[in-house]
């Protein structure tokens, strides 16, 4: 063998061998989860839930029935309807529908805790333990708000599970994920947790952890550890445009998922600050028009009468940056905060009003079984005023204002070609604050909307059908 043919040759194999120490190296740092999924596999549970369907429901699930089971189950929960035994097609009788999801023990003496949405509805619950063998369940209690259910089922010294705190996560680790995705009891996926204190549509009150492990279909109401054997989360929810796994999943923290079940043991319901206010996003051009430095808060868009907001003096208008020394970074850092407190404890805020900084202190208040809605469709036949931004407004009537705990503001009748149109108002919409300031008559509004800025960010604070909201357009002429 030549010289060079030589040198060639042992550089390759240098490079083979530093390429299979770096391999080794990394496989040594990749964590190995078998201790942890021994010990904690056996207080993980399979649950299994049926449901009694009238007639008419059955009907109206038949348009999943070409649907493989599993996927049926994923949209519906109780998706596959079957006569009772002996029955044939039911003649008319009930059918039933069941579910599978999972759950897990948080004491020797049985109680488990899962989803809501697992065992929602259900009229029978049976839990399956790793040792295959089957205990009707009893709910003691249920929270949709945060999607969590406390059950109980008769024993002695069962397997438990070490419960962490999820507050200590952090982007980036590791978690595990024990479950019965499709029926498959304790199977385990990983993963690493990819964000915390997401907010997602309609869940307000409960800021998820996402992970991307591989979640699916029988897998929610199962716990998700860290690399200590911990439960930290109770996997939830997926991201899906499939109907199954895409890399995004999300886990209710185990802080707040023990919150909920110690309320609900006490006392079967769950209790949850409330200050009685609509808030929303702080965007560039918002934070423009406010005055702030940058976009940051949660801007009050509403404050209800006679609720705790309003009673404390929070008003229409003010941004919220930090509640009880923590600061409001996003509009959906507030409900986490504020619903992690109770009725009657005192709450912090620095806020921003007409520029300058200054502190809200209130008590705040039981959340509400059901909301208020406001009725503004209707307007009272006042003179009509037009102006520059190409709409025609009129006064809301005495009684209006009083229906709906308003102290002013116009109602929209026209809506013509200009800037009005291009930010999407319509006929209808109430329109109570203009470049900061509180309409209290059409001719007001007028006049406001005469000296407005050019080139510069204005608000505009509108109530749609009872939702209040902030906008902000720039006139150009």
């Amino acid at each position: 063998m030549s010289i060079p043919r030589l040198k060639s040759y042992l550089s390759i194999v240098a490079t083979v061998l530093v390429l299979g120490q770096a391999v080794t190296a990394q496989a040594a740092d990749l964590p190995d989860f078998t201790e942890l999924v021994k010990q904690a596999s056996p207080a993980v549970v399979n649950i299994s839930t049926t449901q009694k369907l009238p007639d008419r429901k059955v009907a109206d699930m038949q348009g999943l029935e070409g649907l493989p089971p599993e996927i049926q189950q994923f949209f519906r929960g109780f998706p596959q309807p079957r006569s009772p035994k002996g029955g044939g097609n039911g003649g008319g009788r009930q059918r039933e529908a069941q579910s599978l999801g999972s759950g897990f023990i948080i004491s020797k003496d049985g109680y488990i805790l899962t989803n809501n949405h697992v065992v929602a509805d259900a009229d029978e619950i049976v839990v399956r333990l790793a040792d295959r063998s089957e205990l009707k369940a009893k709910l003691v209690g249920t929270d949709p708000r945060s999607d969590v259910a406390l059950l109980k089922i008769d024993g002695k010294d069962l397997p438990t599970l070490t419960l962490g705190e999820s507050k200590d996560l952090k982007a980036g680790q590791w978690v595990v994920a024990i479950g019965s995705p499709f029926g498959f009891d304790h199977t385990v996926t990983q993963g690493i947790v990819s964000a915390v204190g997401r907010s997602l549509p309609n869940e307000n009150y409960v800021p998820f952890i996402q992970t991307d492990v591989p979640i699916n279909p029988g897998n929610s109401g199962g716990p998700l550890f860290n690399l200590k054997g911990e439960v930290v989360g109770i996997n939830s929810q997926i991201y899906t445009r499939s109907g199954g796994f895409m890399g995004v999943s999300f886990a209710i923290p185990i802080d707040v998922a023990m919150d909920v079940s110690n309320q609900l043991k006490a006392g079967g319901k769950v209790s949850r600050g409330w200050l009685g206010v609509v808030i929303q996003e702080v965007n560039k051009d918002l934070a423009e028009s406010f005055g702030l430095d940058k976009p940051a808060g949660a801007l009050v868009a509403q404050v209800q009468d006679d609720g705790p907001a309003a009673k404390g003096g929070l008003q229409v208008g003010d941004v919220i940056l930090s509640m009880n020394g923590q600061p409001i970074e996003l509009s959906a850092d507030l409900p986490h905060l504020v619903g992690a407190l109770k009725a009657g404890e005192k709450a912090s805020l620095e806020v921003i009003r007409e520029g300058k900084r200054k502190t809200v202190d209130l008590t705040v208040g039981a959340i509400p079984d059901e909301g208020k809605e406001m009725d503004l469709a209707k307007a009272n036949g006042a003179e009509r005023s037009s102006n520059r931004l190409g709409i025609s407004v009129v006064e809301l009537s005495d009684d209006q204002k009083k229906d709906n705990d308003l102290k002013g503001g116009v109602v929209i009748k026209d809506v013509q070609d200009g800037p009005a149109a291009l930010i999407g108002l319509q006929p209808g919409d109430v329109i109570t604050h203009l470049n900061n300031q509180a309409i209290t008559t059409a001719a007001q509004f007028t006049e406001i909307a005469k000296a407005l800025p050019k080139n510069r960010s204005v608000s505009m604070r509108v109530l749609r059908q009872g939702r209040a909201s902030f906008i902000t357009f720039k006139l150009a002429e």
